[in-house]
C-alpha cells in the first residue's frame, strides 16, 4: 500500500514542478536500494507472471492444483530470464527475456496486488487532500485526486499502453531519430507487457553521450522537435518523459543518434480548442505579442493571475517574458530569483492549477520533466527551439483554418500565408547563426591577440 500511496503522492510534486520552480536536482531515491524489496519483488515477479500466462493465456484457474503445476513451467515461455530488474517503478518493473525464437524482449511486469489497492489508496489520498484542506483553506488541491482517479486506471491497464506505443510511433514516423519499441501481443495481457528489447543511456547522461560521441545539443533538440509535434500538431502527449523513460543511443549499423521512447500508460489527449488555445499562447509568448498572452492565457483560465502562469509556462521571469524569451538568455540570477520567490506565491499557484483545464496539469508537468532534462545537459531553451516550436503552431493553425473552409481560394491564401511564415522563421534563423558565427570569430580573434604566441 505504501508504494502505491508513494505513486499518488508523486502528484502532489506537481503542483510545485508545474510552476517552472524546478530545482534541477539530480539526487533521486532509488527503491532498489532497500534489500528487501529486491527480494520481494524477485519472488513476487515469477508469481505474476506466471499467473498472468497461465490463467490469462491458457484459462486456467488461479489456485487450483493445475495452476500450481504450470506455475513451475514459466521456461515454456522463455529460454531465459533475467530475474534482477533492468528497472522498476511504483506500479511495475522491467526484465530482460529471451524468446525460444531467440528475439531479445523486454518483459514489463506488474506489481502484485497493484489492482486491489488502487482504489484503497486514492481514498487515503482523498482523506489526505482534504485534511490539508482543512488545515490550509487557501490551498486547492482536490484536482490531484481527480487526477489520479482518472489516470492510475489507465496507467495499470498494459494493453492501452501497448494501443498508446503504437499509436505514437504511426503518428511520429516521420522522424527518423525516434524509436517506439514493437509491443508483442500474442503474449501480452493487462499486467504484463512484452516489447522489442532496446538498450541505450539515459537522455540527461552526458557521460554516456560524449563516450559514445552524440551530439547534446542534437538529441536536444529532437526532443524538443518531437514533443512540439505531440503537443500542438497532433495533441496526443506523452506525459511520462522523465530519463527513465527517455533512452539515446547509436543506431544500429549507423552513426546517428536515435531516441528511444519508453513508458506509454500516461498519454493526455488534448481537446482541439484547447489545442489551438495553447498554439496561440507560445505564439504569443515566443513573439513578444503581450496583449495576445493575456487573451489566450485567459482563455486557458489564467483570470487575473495571466502572468504568473506565463511564468509557469516557460520558467522565466515576468520581465524575461516582457523582454522576449527567445531574446534573453537564461541567468543564474534568473533562476536564483525563480526559486528563492517559488514559496511566496504557493496561495496563487494553488488557485491557479484549480481552475485552468484539467488537460494542461499533465502538460506542465511534462514541460518540468523536459526542462530537469536539459538542465542536466547544459541546454536550456534557445531561440532555435523556440522557433521549432513556432514551425509547429504555424502548422497546426494553418491545418485548423484549412478543415474549416471549403473554399479553393482560402484554401491556397492559408497554404501561401503559411509557407510565408514558414520562410520568416528560416530566415530569422539563419540572421542567428549568421550572428553567432561573427561573434565566435569575434571572440576568436579576439583571443588571438590577447593571448602570446607559443615559443
Amino acid at each position: 500500500m505504501a508504494r502505491r500511496a508513494l505513486k499518488l503522492a508523486s502528484w502532489t510534486s506537481m503542483a510545485l514542478a508545474a510552476s517552472g520552480f524546478y530545482l534541477y536536482s539530480k539526487e533521486y531515491l532509488d527503491l532498489n536500494d532497500f534489500g528487501a524489496v529486491r527480494v520481494g519483488r524477485a519472488v513476487a515477479t515469477t508469481a505474476v507472471i506466471s499467473y498472468d500466462y497461465l490463467t490469462s493465456l491458457r484459462r486456467v484457474p488461479y489456485g487450483s492444483k493445475e495452476y500450481l503445476q504450470l506455475r513451475s513451467k514459466i521456461h515454456d515461455l522463455f529460454v531465459s530470464f533475467d530475474d534482477t530488474p533492468l528497472g522498476a517503478a511504483s506500479l511495475a518493473q522491467v526484465h530482460k527475456a529471451v524468446l525460444h525464437d531467440g528475439r531479445t524482449v523486454a518483459v514489463k511486469v506488474q506489481h502484485p496486488k497493484v489492482q486491489a489497492q488502487s482504489s484503497k489508496d486514492i481514498l487515503l489520498m482523498e482523506v489526505l487532500v482534504l485534511a490539508v484542506k482543512q488545515l490550509f483553506p487557501e490551498f486547492e488541491f482536490m484536482w490531484l485526486v481527480d487526477e489520479a482517479k482518472k489516470n492510475l486506471p489507465l496507467e495499470l491497464d498494459f494493453l492501452n499502453e501497448g494501443r498508446n506505443a503504437e499509436k505514437v510511433a504511426q503518428m511520429l514516423k516521420h522522424f527518423d531519430f525516434l524509436k517506439v519499441p514493437r509491443i508483442h501481443w500474442e503474449l501480452s495481457t493487462k499486467r504484463v507487457l512484452l516489447m522489442e528489447f532496446v538498450d541505450g543511456g539515459q537522455v540527461n547522461d552526458r557521460d554516456y553521450m560524449e563516450r559514445n560521441k552524440i551530439d547534446v545539443n542534437e538529441i536536444s533538440r529532437h526532443l524538443g522537435k518531437m514533443y512540439s509535434e505531440m503537443i500542438f500538431v497532433n495533441g496526443f502527449v506523452h506525459c511520462d518523459p522523465h530519463p527513465g523513460n527517455v533512452l539515446v543511443r547509436k543506431r544500429p549499423g549507423s552513426e546517428k543518434a536515435e531516441i528511444v521512447l519508453l513508458d506509454h500508460g500516461l498519454y493526455q489527449v488534448l481537446t482541439e480548442e484547447f489545442r489551438l488555445d495553447y498554439c496561440h499562447l507560445w505564439q504569443s509568448l515566443i513573439w513578444t505579442d503581450m496583449k495576445s498572452v493575456k487573451k489566450y492565457s485567459q482563455r486557458l483560465g489564467a483570470g487575473d493571475l495571466y502572468p504568473l502562469f506565463a511564468c509557469m509556462l516557460t520558467a522565466r521571469s515576468w520581465n524575461s517574458v516582457n523582454t522576449g524569451i527567445g531574446r534573453t538568455p537564461v541567468t543564474a540570477t534568473e533562476d536564483s530569483e525563480i526559486r528563492s520567490n517559488a514559496a511566496n506565491y504557493l496561495p496563487q499557484i494553488s488557485q491557479l492549477l484549480n481552475h485552468v483545464p484539467r488537460q494542461m496539469l499533465l502538460i506542465l508537468k511534462t514541460n518540468d520533466l523536459l526542462r530537469g532534462i536539459e538542465a542536466a545537459l547544459g541546454t536550456r531553451a534557445s531561440a532555435s527551439s523556440f522557433l521549432n516550436m513556432s514551425r509547429c503552431c504555424i502548422r497546426a493553425l494553418a491545418a485548423h483554418k484549412k478543415k474549416n473552409t471549403r473554399s479553393f481560394f482560402k484554401r491556397t491564401q492559408i497554404s501561401f500565408g503559411e509557407a510565408f511564415s514558414l520562410w520568416q522563421i528560416n530566415l530569422h534563423e539563419l540572421i542567428l547563426r549568421v550572428k553567432g558565427l561573427r561573434l565566435a570569430s569575434w571572440v576568436l580573434t579576439l583571443l588571438c591577440r590577447l593571448l602570446p604566441a607559443p615559443h
